[in-house]
């Protein structure tokens, strides 16, 4: 009854991270710029001497949904909603680039641009930093241009460029504080074709109605791995017994 236990085992633990992975696509269901995580389930026999008999279920890298999210209308002159496949590029806490889909920035009391999540957005010297100002307009191509105090407003000047980059979201990794980030650290180049809008911001492409259903499934999965390994359990006692009386 081994076999059935191994089985049901590992079936159960792959079910249980896939529902810790769909979990966290329910919580981001309203955070701005999230892309889903995918995650996929295989089967891998186990390798050894004699007869195949043993399976183990394996969770496979799934990515990142590349589906975009709905366009919302802020009018809010900080708001950017990023185009196509493109990228933003912040600075973690470690100093390190990573990238987001969220352009809901803010000006820091250090006049830092920065995400909602308080990271420093990038432009092609570092941080970009917002000199005090009356208006301010980010456009289509990522520049950051204002209006000085006590300017006229025809006085209008770039400050900053935001670093837009396109990625492969195959290679991209999602990290436990919202951001993205290549394989060993890698950089991605600036790309000047990337486009923003102002004044919108993306919502997060998790189907609310679909990933609440995978929950449930992988739920129901998690428990007939359990029955069936108790199921197993049952058997070999039941074996043990049947030698007992037989010796």
């Amino acid at each position: 009854m081994d076999r059935m236990i191994y089985v049901a085992m590992t079936g159960a633990r792959e079910a249980l991270r896939s529902h810790t992975a769909a979990s966290h696509n329910v919580a981001n269901v309203g955070t701005v710029g999230f892309r889903a995580v995918q995650e996929r389930l295989a089967s891998a026999p186990v390798a050894g001497q004699g007869y195949q008999t043993r399976v183990n279920a394996v969770d496979l890298p799934g990515g990142i949904s590349t589906l975009p999210g709905t366009a919302q209308q802020t009018g809010r002159e900080l708001d950017v909603a990023i185009q196509g496949d493109g990228w933003l590029a912040v600075q973690d806490a470690d100093g390190r680039e990573a990238y987001t889909r969220a352009g809901n920035l803010r000006i820091n009391a250090n006049g830092v641009l920065e995400t909602a999540a308080g990271h420093a957005v990038l432009g092609s010297g570092g941080p970009i930093t917002i000199p005090p100002y009356q208006s301010l307009y980010i456009g289509s191509e990522g520049q950051v241009s204002v209006v000085g105090l006590g300017q006229p407003a025809q006085a209008l000047a770039e400050v900053g460029r935001l670093k837009l980059v396109t990625l492969d979201a195959s290679r991209l990794q999602a990290r436990g504080d919202g951001l993205y980030a290549l394989p060993d650290g890698e950089v991605a180049p600036a790309d000047a074709s990337v486009r923003v809008t102002s004044g919108q911001l993306e919502s997060s492409n998790v189907n609310a109605t679909e990933a609440l259903v995978r929950m449930i499934e992988l739920t129901r999965h998690y428990e007939m791995q359990v029955r069936a390994m108790s199921a197993a359990e049952d058997a070999d006692s039941a074996a043990a017994r049947l030698l007992r009386l037989n010796g």
